[in-house]
Order: C-alpha cells, then sequence, then structure tokens
C-alpha cells in the first residue's frame, strides 16, 4: 500500500514491524521528513532492519506530480510517499493470549485493572464505522490516551490504507488495528478474557461516568446516524451516553471516542 503524508509515514519508517519498500519525497519535504525523524528513531530502525533482514529505502527525489499519479484524487501527501507492506495484526484470540499493551509492547495478560504498563486495559470497538478518515481519527485517539486497540469487522469498516493512515497520523503504528468475521464472537471472547462491554448511545439514561464499571473495559461505538446495530447492543454489558447537552446533542463518532476515552482513560491518568 501507499503511505502518504510527514506524520504517517516518519511513522512507519521508525516502526521495525513495517516493511518499507519505497520512498518518494520532493527535494522540499525530504529535507523535512528528514529533520521529522529524531536520530534515535533513525538508529532504532536500523539496528532492529538488520536482524529483520530489511531497510529503509533510499529516498527518490521526484516532481510533485509523479507522486500524485500513484495517489487517489485529492490525496494530501505533503510531497511524500511510502510504499509498504501492510503491517501484520494479531487475531483476537493471539491479542488476548499475549495481552498486547499500549504503544504496541507485549505483556503478560489482561488480568486485573490494568495491564502490565500499570495503566487500565481499554479496547475500542469500532460497529459498522466505514469512513477511513473517522476510523483513523479513532486510531489517533486510542494511541494518544493509551488504549490497548482497535477492533473492527472485516467487512463495512475499512482497510489498511493511505487514507486511514494519514488520519491516523501515525497511530496505525502503535496501536493494534484487529478486523474480526463476527463483532458478537469477539466480544464474547472480551467479556471471556475479563472486560466489561460499554456501549455508548445517544438513548441511553445513564451517564458515561455513571455507567463505568471499572476494571478492563471495551468500548463500543456505532456508525453515524444508525449508531450501534441492535444484536452489538444487546452483547454490551452496560449503556451510557456522553454528557452533550444544548442544541447540538451529538458527536461524529471520531469526537465522541476522543471525549469517552479521556473520560476512561485521561482523567484517571491526571
Amino acid at each position: 500500500i501507499w503511505l502518504y503524508g510527514v506524520h504517517a509515514v516518519r511513522a512507519a519508517l521508525a516502526n521495525p514491524r513495517r516493511r518499507c519498500l519505497r520512498l518518494l519525497t520532493t527535494a522540499e519535504a525530504g529535507e523535512r521528513l528528514a529533520q521529522a525523524m529524531p536520530d534515535g528513531e533513525k538508529s532504532q530502525k536500523s539496528q532492529k532492519s538488520q536482524k529483520s533482514e530489511t531497510s529503509t529505502p533510499a529516498i527518490e527525489t521526484v516532481a510533485r506530480e509523479r507522486i500524485e499519479r500513484l495517489l487517489a484524487v485529492g490525496a494530501v501527501h505533503q510531497g511524500v510517499a511510502l510504499l509498504a507492506e501492510p503491517l501484520p495484526q494479531p487475531a483476537i484470540q493471539e491479542f488476548l493470549a499475549h495481552g498486547r499493551q499500549p504503544g504496541g509492547t507485549t505483556g503478560g495478560g489482561t488480568g486485573g485493572d490494568t495491564g502490565e504498563s500499570g495503566r487500565r486495559m481499554v479496547v475500542v470497538v469500532l460497529d459498522q464505522v466505514t469512513d477511513p478518515q473517522n476510523t483513523g481519527a479513532v486510531l489517533r485517539s486510542a494511541a494518544a490516551f493509551g488504549a490497548a486497540a482497535l477492533i473492527t469487522t472485516r467487512r463495512h469498516a475499512p482497510p489498511e490504507s493511505g487514507a486511514l493512515a494519514k488520519a491516523a497520523s501515525g497511530a496505525l503504528e502503535h496501536v493494534p488495528y484487529l478486523q474480526v468475521g463476527n463483532l458478537a464472537r469477539a466480544l464474547d471472547a472480551l467479556k471471556a478474557a475479563g472486560f466489561w462491554t460499554l456501549g455508548l448511545s445517544g438513548a441511553a439514561t445513564q451517564g458515561l461516568a455513571e455507567a463505568d464499571p471499572g476494571g478492563p473495559l471495551v468500548l463500543v461505538l456505532g456508525a453515524e446516524g444508525v449508531g450501534l446495530r441492535r444484536l452489538t447492543a444487546e452483547a454490551c454489558d452496560v449503556m451510557a451516553r456522553l454528557p452533550t447537552q444544548g442544541p447540538i446533542d451529538t458527536l461524529n463518532v471520531s469526537n465522541a471516542a476522543a471525549v469517552a476515552l479521556y473520560e476512561l482513560l485521561g482523567r484517571r491518568e491526571a
């Protein structure tokens, strides 16, 4: 896939799990990209790349028009494009067995209120959110607040792509992005591993702070307009709403995810 944008490409180049094949930049953007990568990130990538027999590709300085021919019309590439293989993502059972922690590290399981990092374990689930911009923005919030993973369905959800990675602004390299065939079964697996499941709905009677059961939590959000599907809502242990008020009482899914993750993770950390 072609990744583009300075932040998305910088994060991919610094990720030892990402196999990078070609790097195209304009002359000006190449300098900006080099300045955006601290020496520590470059050396870490180089050392780990030698072990995995991959390396950072040499920069190919090209005209902006050549990059635009490779990408979707209207892609905001900032003069940078990286051809890379999709990231290997764990199956949900593998994720649960190894207790993936925020930041892409591996802990020792999900037991208790926190993971091995000492932080609360929160997993975000999106129920048929199809817009890669929204999904990427949710990934960015998940990385910012320390969520352990983002789970979506394989159908009616965006695959890994340049548009998703650009909207995630580098977060795709840090937060596991799991796609499952059956969302209800995935929620059952998370429950069996000790997670509570909490769905967000404007029709819920309890606010998020009141409804939060504590402990490892799955935050479930639905698509804009439609919201959570009935079977998904029924699979949740508790439903909650955000404390919005005034003439506009709803938020889009990416904003709702950011507010909820602050309540569940950011406020506790503060």
